[in-house]
């Protein structure tokens, strides 16, 4: 059995504001040392409820656990180009193949090609088109997992630029659908396997529209 931690570190980002304070010296006397976070839901590895995008949706601590936690298959990408833009045959040749209602992860190895904390991590990823996404939304997947910024319209955020909403693909297509998204995974160059069993339970936030999560994968259970 091997664990492989796929979470980005939560720490000073150039795109996310925040602040990682600690009060406390234990050396200097003090019984405790008590760390302070602020930083925003939708930064780092986290998952997105149905209200991040349509009113009167789940929130996060509605999305259930089995959505994801669960069985899941790696697409192996690892070869894809900087702002190549992936379609659906790209997707069903790498897919090995599995039953509907699992998980789907999206391993392009991205952070090795690009620091996430630069803007090139954003500015030069690759990225699905509609017909990908509709192609991921027809396997019904429980979730779909990404180490990548997915939709081409993240990389204008950095810029303040603003599109139509059904340019970002991967939201408009599988969150309306119900199928949850995971997203900024790193360290998926490790994986070994074609199936494993994947962990991404965000934070029980109530009323929020997503969370951090602790992702990782667990090879080896024959899942």
């Amino acid at each position: 059995m091997r664990i492989i931690d796929l979470t980005m570190p939560i720490a000073p980002h150039f795109r996310w504001r925040t602040q990682v304070s600690v009060a406390g010296d234990i050396a200097a006397g003090d019984q405790f040392r008590v760390t302070r976070l602020d930083a925003t839901c939708h930064g780092f590895s986290h998952v997105d409820a149905q209200a991040h995008i349509l009113a009167n949706a789940p929130t996060i601590e509605q999305t259930p656990l089995e959505r994801v936690v669960g069985a899941c298959r790696v697409l192996r990408l690892e070869d894809v180009q900087p702002e190549e833009e992936i379609g659906p045959d790209r997707l069903a040749a790498a897919d090995p193949g599995g039953a509907a209602g699992e998980i789907l992860l999206l391993a392009a190895g991205w952070d090795r090609q690009r620091d996430s904390n630069t803007p090139e991590f954003w500015r030069h990823a690759p990225w699905l088109n509609r017909a990908a996404a509709e192609w991921l939304a027809a396997r019904a997947p429980s979730a779909v997992a990404f180490d990548f910024p997915q939709d081409y319209p993240i990389r204008l955020l950095l810029d303040g630029v603003e599109v139509p909403f059904d340019q970002h693909v991967t939201h408009d297509v599988l969150l309306r659908q119900g199928v949850t998204l995971v997203e900024y995974l790193v360290n998926t160059a490790e994986l070994r396997d074609a199936r494993c069993l994947l962990s991404a339970a965000p934070l029980k936030i109530p009323g929020a529209d997503g969370g951090p999560a602790r992702i990782y994968a667990i090879e080896g259970l024959g899942v």
